[in-house]
């Protein structure tokens, strides 16, 4: 890639509300215009992620030819063009160069810019073809705050979870629709690996998936991930802001760990390995994401002297899961996030200057215990009978499955006096608002180190659609109990789909949640249901009367 930084005019005030509005409203017109029979064509549309102060990624797929479909292998080398500019018109350039789409990397394409101005709005795209005719979607993206700098507040969308079979991605657009995000935090379940009617059942899939198998291999990652690009809801959203993103275990198989998952079996699908490699090589390619150590994602990005965004890979490193209601969830010896990222956690968290540590994590930290005892009475039973101490855990996916992991970190955040720490999580197909204790037997009395923010999923499963019940029917009994068992959660949704919108400034950090109308309608509307923040050096959470504005 050849690049070329053309100089800019002074800094200037962006009405950012008018640049969204302006960008949104062209990208399925302009995806149409470039559709071609023959010759290259931008079916896929525009992204960028992984903002930093003077730099941003963009990423586009160039279909050099009909034939030359997501994993065919097909298609000849294809220049492309990409530019970026201060002005949806490209009246004020800040900097283009060159690129080529290749087979070897299904014909997606990557700038990795830098030399730009930091927290400003910007516009790119590309082009293709005899003269470079032929133009992608125009794309809007910002870059973040740079460093020491005392910005007032940064706002991101935050999703998860979202299943093509399972409903429309209506989430999206909505967040696409606002003008005030600073970018999209994505937590994981981008893609779901299933054969059609695997997940969910074929008598409620709303829409077929391509291809209808279970993906296994680089060919079909690149078609799974293909065929999601062209939601044009999915268009949208990576047209109108950066995607800050990090993989679950639905970007491999259900519930993955680093030797295998629930949902490969070696024997007929083959060596794990080479399924990890192929499903990472089609991320790579498809994602707005930097890769960092070993080709993972765990890494940090800065927004100023505000925020410190550690973003987490809890698949790559993971032991194997344990069985529920044993006592091996609290053996020392296993780990959900692997000795040096731990390390590189815990270091980050007590070195960073950031008023407020935000921490991605796929799956919850929160403890949650299940049963008729609530979890004060069930730890001195647990010690008696050898089983997990912080309760029956129900989810060994999570950092539950995991309890010295998260003991370690948690002693860390205590230990060290280390503020403000809030995680961010998706993974559960539920809503929830928690603090995150010191001793969850012994909460409220004993501390809470952080909070949590659960945000629901774009469109899985949830309570109401696994039990095919309307909304709300056993969803208050069930909320009620875990919230009885656990006096750390201070909310839960246990029906809905939506998104976040994550508010922080000095003061607080704010989630308001959001929620679809119903996910099988393309129209669907959104409306807010709660909102909960953290006060600054509290440690917990508190219901707030209204979202931000």
């Amino acid at each position: 890639m050849t690049s070329r930084h053309l100089s800019a005019p002074s800094r200037r005030t962006v009405v950012r509300a008018a640049a969204a509005t302006a960008v949104a409203a062209p990208v399925l017109a302009s995806a149409t215009s470039a559709r071609a029979a023959e010759g290259p064509a931008f079916l896929h549309g525009v992204a960028s992620g992984d903002p930093l102060p003077d730099g941003i990624l963009l990423w586009t797929r160039v279909t050099p030819t009909a034939d030359a479909v997501p994993g065919s292998g097909r298609g000849a080398d294809t220049a492309v063009r990409w530019e970026i500019a201060e002005d949806k018109a490209f009246s004020r350039m800040a900097a283009q160069g060159t690129a080529v789409s290749k087979a070897a990397s299904d014909h997606t394409i990557k700038a990795d810019v830098r030399g730009l101005r930091p927290a400003t709005t910007y516009y790119f795209r590309f082009s293709a073809g005899s003269a470079e005719t032929v133009r992608s979607p125009v794309g809007r993206t910002r870059t973040a705050p740079a460093a020491g700098t005392a910005t007032p507040g940064i706002r991101f969308g935050v999703v998860s979870c979202a299943n093509w079979e399972a409903g429309w991605f209506s989430p999206y657009r909505h967040l696409a629709a606002r003008a005030d995000l600073d970018a999209v935090l994505h937590l994981g379940d981008y893609i779901y690996e299933y054969a059609s009617g695997s997940y969910p059942t074929q008598d409620t899939v709303v829409r077929p998936h391509s291809p209808l198998h279970e993906i296994l291999t680089l060919a079909d990652y690149r078609t799974r991930h293909g065929t999601y690009k062209t939601d044009t809801d999915l268009q949208s959203l990576h047209a109108t802001h950066p995607v800050i993103a990090i993989w679950d275990d639905h970007e491999f198989a259900n519930d993955a760990w680093s030797g295998g998952a629930e949902n490969h079996t070696p024997g007929t699908e083959g060596d794990w390995a080479a399924r990890v490699a192929a499903a990472k090589q089609a991320y790579f390619e498809w994602m707005p994401v930097r890769a960092s150590t070993e080709g993972t994602v765990y890494r940090r990005l800065r927004f100023g002297s505000l925020a410190e965004l550690h973003l987490l890979d809890l698949r790559s490193f993971r032991s194997e899961q344990a069985s529920i209601g044993n006592g091996k969830v609290d053996d020392p010896e296993r780990s959900i996030t692997g000795r040096a990222q731990l390390d590189w956690l815990k270091a980050g968290l007590a070195g960073s200057d950031a008023r407020w540590k935000l921490v991605g994590t796929s799956v919850m930290i929160s403890p949650v215990a299940f049963g008729a005892l609530p979890a004060h009475l069930l730890a001195p039973l647990a010690e008696l009978l050898g089983l997990p101490k912080e309760g029956l855990a129900v989810n060994v996916d999570q950092w539950d499955g995991y309890t010295d992991d998260r003991k370690e970190l948690i002693s860390h955040l205590r230990d060290r006096s280390v503020t403000n720490t809030v995680f961010l999580t998706g993974d559960i197909h539920m809503a929830w608002a928690n603090d995150v204790p010191v001793k969850a037997a012994t909460y409220p009395l004993s501390a809470s180190a952080a909070t949590e923010f659960v945000v629901t999923s774009v469109t899985s499963d949830n309570l109401d659609d696994i039990l095919r019940v309307a909304p709300q029917t056993v969803s208050v009994v069930a909320a009620a109990a875990v919230k009885a068992a656990n006096r750390h959660v201070k909310w839960i949704d246990l029906d809905s789909h939506g998104y976040g919108v994550l508010d922080v400034t000095a003061e607080r950090s704010q989630m308001d949640y959001y929620v679809i109308s119903d996910k099988t309608k393309k129209d669907a509307t959104a409306s807010w249901v709660r909102s909960y923040r953290t006060l600054s050096g509290t440690q917990k959470i508190e219901r707030a009367d209204a979202p931000v504005r």
